[in-house]
């Protein structure tokens, strides 16, 4: 099966380059990153200009300047893949993420989550196991309220790609959203408890941010409403 990842860039310049480090040796020649850069006057395009100099499975795209939601949906639009990783700019892949996460989807997974050892930005491990302090699980209902899917930590079918886009107007997050339409159009979701990637966390990512709890009231109205329209 083709492997897609799905990278959405903003500013990305300081740390991406670790991450495609990380990423490409776990790729097959057949596989591909697509890297939606929504800065593109920035520093971003030359670093992955430069690594699809060399290998033809990187591949740079511009994206809409619109926010990280519309990037991402931007990347996965380009993806021809079979199988698609999400992917932030700052982080790093552990050696095995791939394999363990195909072993998954080989055995029947739909969409798998799987767990992250978060860090500094200095990649020094701050939390061992997000799951652990977050109570991660694939409960609809758990989710809806406090949600524990993270983009960077999740794959899917082509599939339950194609039945979670095009993403809904105003839509808070999209990995929330993708989750949480794949359980209820009762595709398997599986959660890998096993780190997989360095979290990167350096006090300016542009996901994973602190919210106000109005903020987070109107969140959860806008998806449970867009969650109506799933079927």
């Amino acid at each position: 099966m083709k492997i897609s990842v799905a990278l959405a860039a903003y500013k990305g310049e300081q740390y991406i380059a670790e991450q495609l480090d990380s990423i490409l040796p776990q790729l097959g020649e057949n596989d591909e990153i697509i890297v939606s850069d929504d800065y593109p006057e920035g520093q971003t395009r030359s670093v992955i200009q430069k690594y699809a100099e060399k290998d033809e499975r990187v591949k740079y795209i511009e994206g809409r300047g619109k926010g990280v939601v519309e990037n991402f949906e931007n990347a996965l639009n380009a993806c021809s893949g079979d199988v698609i990783f999400l992917c932030d700019q700052d982080d790093v892949w552990m050696p095995d993420k791939v394999s363990r996460v195909m072993e998954e989807i080989a055995m029947g997974a739909d969409l798998v989550l799987h767990d992250a050892a978060v860090t500094d930005g200095n990649l020094n491990i701050t939390e061992p196991s997000f799951f652990a302090i977050h109570g991660s699980n694939a409960d609809f209902s758990h989710n809806l309220i406090r949600n524990t899917f993270v983009g960077c930590c999740m794959a899917f079918t082509r599939q339950v790609m194609l039945d979670t886009l095009p993403f809904p107007k105003e839509l808070p997050m999209h990995d929330w959203w993708i989750a949480l339409s794949a359980i209820k159009l009762g595709y398997k979701v599986t959660l890998l408890r096993k780190p997989l990637i360095k979290w990167r966390r350096h006090g300016s990512n542009v996901t994973g941010g602190k919210t106000g709890f109005m903020q987070k009231i109107r969140w959860r109205v806008k998806m449970f409403l867009s969650l109506l329209k799933v079927k």
